[in-house]
């Protein structure tokens, strides 16, 4: 997997629910995330991945996960455990702090922002498929939060619907070291074509660049 090479043209960066619930201390979610984030370097290298693509002309595409509202799931029949959770504490809260881009690592002009999902993956009911067709994107890399929840949906829902996968080891988190192994010496390499760290896909990124 390491002599994936990534297409100028057609390779995008993926960057899935950058918000401040998330990313920052005082965040709903951060208290569960802060020992892994912190042990892979997580917002360093979440910064030096994105800076790398805007830097090659990669296309930036954040996937948000949708706001909470006081009312939302009235009347709905089948929630799954992790919506219940996330309406019970509203995470990404309309509104609120919480549910405002972390600072950084929101869109700039250019970046496309996709319709925000429902459920884990970023693909179903929203319209990411299309955007990234439409720019004639082949290969996509996942970069962002959770690694065995939304970044793992949505890269099995791209690899199904035909895209060239990267998964990275370091610029992600979990709310546990075991959930982490899992994504990537489980779960990932039954369907990414590639598992690399920062400092693999920014190389290769920076390669094709200069070429």
């Amino acid at each position: 997997m390491t002599d994936t090479q990534y297409p100028h043209a057609a390779t995008a960066l993926l960057c899935i629910d950058p918000y401040n619930d998330f990313l920052a201390e005082g965040g709903k979610m951060w208290p569960a995330l802060a020992e892994v984030a912190t042990s892979v370097g997580l917002h360093a290298n979440l910064a030096r991945i994105r800076e790398t693509a805007r830097k090659a002309g990669m296309p930036n595409f954040i996937l948000p996960h949708h706001r909470h509202h006081a009312t939302d799931f009235e009347g709905w029949a089948h929630l799954t455990p992790s919506q219940a959770a996330a309406h019970e504490y509203q995470l990404f809260a309309e509104g609120s702090w919480g549910g405002e881009w972390y600072e950084g690592f929101g869109p700039d002009t250019g970046d496309i922002i996709v319709k925000e999902h429902w459920g884990a993956s970023s693909f179903a009911n929203t319209d990411l498929d299309v955007q990234l067709r439409q720019q004639g994107i082949t290969h996509v890399i996942f970069i962002g939060l959770i690694a065995n929840t939304c970044i793992e949906a949505s890269a099995r829902y791209a690899a199904e619907l035909g895209y060239h996968v990267t998964l990275v080891r370091d610029a992600t988190a979990a709310m546990s070291a075991d959930a982490m192994h899992a994504a990537h010496e489980i779960n990932g390499p039954t369907y990414a074509h590639a598992i690399l760290t920062t400092a693999e896909v920014v190389g290769k990124l920076a390669a094709e660049d200069a070429a």
